[in-house]
């Protein structure tokens, strides 16, 4: 394996990580202590580590040159019942993991735009700027597990919201049909995916 496979597969364990962290991090915010109380608010990675979803899968994609990387660390536990209560505020905590992504790729590209640190680095950290924007959108397509359908299901009126939260949790306790749908959209559209993610990217970076 390359040293720039190596250096993929790093950025997006840490990135997944990171992701994870702020659903936990958001909940305790709205009132939920679950995460923190179970150790779970912090960056070091062994309590985080998922062998199938941060070691497996991502190393796989990276080996078959997949267009789309993903990956996840065990996700942060919170009870939706300790919430503060209000419409948005699950949908508040499943947007935390994306918004951090795309926050780190935003501040990535600001030191791409603005540090001056040539085209080899530059090359290095546009890496990170792809990772966390693809990590962003995919995490946000709304099929269940993906972060994406509870923010979806905030913002449907109630007549369709109650239909949904059942399909939604439906799908949480049978996660493996809904991990096969989003694997079909990726044989689907990974490239079309790809190249939409590396767009958003460059801009991003001004590359």
């Amino acid at each position: 394996m390359s040293l720039d496979m190596v250096f993929v597969i790093l950025i997006i364990i840490f990135s997944a990580i990171v992701h994870e962290v702020m659903h936990g991090v958001a909940a305790d915010r709205l009132g939920d202590p679950t995460a923190r109380y179970a150790g779970r608010l912090t960056l070091n990675p062994i309590p985080h580590i998922d062998l199938y979803g941060s070691i497996i899968v991502p190393v796989f994609l990276t080996l078959v040159h997949s267009p789309v990387f993903f990956a996840w660390a065990k996700p942060v536990p919170y009870n939706p019942y300790n919430l503060r209560p209000g419409r948005f505020s699950e949908a508040i905590v499943a947007a935390a993991g994306p918004f951090s992504n795309i926050v780190i790729a935003l501040l990535t590209g600001a030191i791409i735009r603005l540090a001056g640190l040539g085209a080899e680095i530059n090359s290095v950290l546009l890496l990170i700027v792809v990772v966390n924007v693809m990590l962003c959108i995919f995490n946000l397509i709304p099929v269940p597990p993906l972060d994406g359908s509870k923010v979806l299901e905030s913002f449907l009126p109630r007549s369709l919201q109650y239909g949904y939260q059942a399909w939604r949790h439906s799908l949480e306790r049978n996660p493996v049909f809904g991990m096969m749908l989003v694997l079909l959209f990726i044989y689907v559209f990974g490239g079309q995916f790809g190249d939409f993610v590396y767009s958003i990217a460059s801009k991003i970076a001004g590359i």
